[in-house]
């Protein structure tokens, strides 16, 4: 009877302690995983500093290109279907003077980037540039900063906005003109606007500008499809008339 106790608790330690060693084994592998997610981290980092050095002449000669068609950016951005839903009639009217777009990534392209815009001259303000930065706190908290719109008297576009609702209060969130965009520092760890520009617009924004163009020419395609069908269909029908005949 003793001995049979003795085995029983031997078991009984034995069954306790194997699910422990198997969580501090599955520590250690978890640390060498984490250890090789750095590395890979650490290495997909200088290959896209590599790659943003080697893009950057060739984006400077875009923008010299770009730089030679007249309304490109606003063109652009009327055609892309979420900044355009914030364009107001006087924000496209603005954007014609915009000349030239640029998307600085910080050097470590983690703690952020920067947007820069450039202006001609325009009846709206006396900026020839503005930018909006988003970048990373000491603290490791998103934030955002941007310049200063010197409006013309008369022409500010956000009192416009304001006024033109009246006594109501508009919501933080609705952004009556584009350019309230750059005065919203309320999440810069979601700012959508920015991410757009940056990841979507920016790496080509030359399929914006060819976009409406490209619709003109399916619906072309499309009323050609319909006269196609259409002769199809009266030829059909005669046929059919012959055969009854």
């Amino acid at each position: 009877m003793a001995n049979n106790s003795a085995k029983k608790a031997n078991v009984s330690v034995s069954s306790e302690s194997e699910p422990q060693e198997s969580i501090e084994r599955i520590d250690e592998v978890q640390n060498d995983i984490d250890r090789l997610n750095e590395q890979c981290s650490d290495e997909i980092l200088k290959v896209e500093q590599k790659y943003n050095k080697l893009r950057s002449p060739h984006f400077q000669k875009r923008s010299e290109l770009i730089a030679k068609i007249p309304n490109f950016w606003v063109t652009a951005f009327v055609n892309h279907p979420q900044v355009s839903a914030i364009l107001s009639e006087d924000d496209e009217e603005v954007l014609q003077s915009l000349k030239k777009i640029e998307v600085q990534e910080f050097e470590d392209i983690k703690s952020g980037y920067k947007i820069n815009f450039y202006f001609g001259e325009n009846q709206f303000f006396e900026n020839k540039m503005i930018a909006k930065e988003f970048h990373l706190t000491e603290a490791g908290e998103p934030s955002s900063k941007s310049t200063e719109i010197k409006w013309k008297p008369g022409k500010d576009l956000m009192k416009r906005s304001t006024s033109s609702k009246g006594n109501k209060r508009v919501h933080q969130d609705q952004q009556d003109s584009f350019f309230g965009w750059f005065t919203d520092h309320s999440d810069a760890g979601a700012d959508e606007l920015g991410e757009v520009i940056k990841d979507d617009i920016w790496p080509n924004p030359l399929q914006y500008y060819l976009a409406s163009e490209v619709e003109d020419e399916g619906e072309e395609d499309d009323d050609g499809g319909e006269d196609v069908d259409g002769e199809e269909n009266e030829e059909d029908e005669d046929g059919n008339d012959c055969e009854e005949a």
